[in-house]
């Protein structure tokens, strides 16, 4: 990798100020002050600025914890996004996984790989969203098949994809989807008679929710949460 696009993938600095400071001799590799910009940095070489180790981030996974009233989007717009929340390097980075609403809760998924996240977004993984869904109205048992065999969405074609409906009190259900259309699970729920009072996310795939994060927490993934997408 160039020695300029090193410095500016390992640290805050843009391409411009990298190479003011590669001028200024203020990088060294293994050692030797390097000025050319255009340097050949080899694996296992170690690249000081200002005589302080840097080195590439690499790619990055991790779960959030999200609160109400923030927006998963790289921006801060109507609400703060929930980037805001990750005291981390470079954060312009990362993206999120899988949206959630303004006034939903739950697990977020973000990271600098596109491949991974595509896994979960597109419908044609079929990888599986649990939540945790209060209601204004009670359910009865005739609802888990009606989901089952998928739902008519107003202003769409086709029924949704199966669905799994575990009814845990009559105002009070967890629903599995594997697709991600706008608003999903409030339309779902609005296209019979209901309507959704709170959401919170508590899986992605194998991924659950860590119990131990509160609202706005978040941590790294293991390699096994990773590779299990």
């Amino acid at each position: 990798m160039r020695l300029d696009k090193f410095i500016c993938e390992s640290t805050s600095l843009t391409r411009s100020l990298a190479k003011k400071a590669l001028h200024r001799g203020e990088i060294t590799c293994d050692g030797v002050v390097v000025k050319d910009s255009g340097f050949k940095v080899l694996e296992g070489m170690q690249v000081c600025l200002d005589g302080e180790p840097i080195s590439l981030v690499g790619e990055r996974y991790l779960m959030l914890n999200k609160p109400v009233d923030t927006i998963c989007s790289t921006i801060d717009e109507a609400y703060p996004s929930v980037l805001s929340l990750l005291d981390i390097e470079k954060p312009e980075t990362l993206h999120i996984a899988g949206r959630l609403d303004a006034d939903t809760t739950g697990l977020v998924l973000i990271t600098s790989d596109g491949q991974w996240s595509h896994r979960i977004t597109s419908p044609k993984k079929d990888c599986g969203k649990r939540y945790l869904v209060t209601l204004a109205e009670p359910v009865d048992e005739s609802l888990i098949g009606v989901f089952a065999a998928g739902v008519e969405l107003r202003n769409e074609d086709g029924l949704t994809k199966p669905a799994v409906l575990e009814i845990i009190e009559p105002q009070l259900v967890r629903l599995t989807i594997t697709e991600g259309k706008y608003h999903q699970v409030k339309r779902m729920f609005a296209a019979v008679g209901n309507h959704v009072v709170g959401l919170h996310r508590e899986s992605i795939g194998k991924i659950e929710l860590d119990a131990e994060l509160a609202l706005g927490e978040w941590r790294y993934l293991t390699s096994e949460e990773i590779a299990s997408i």
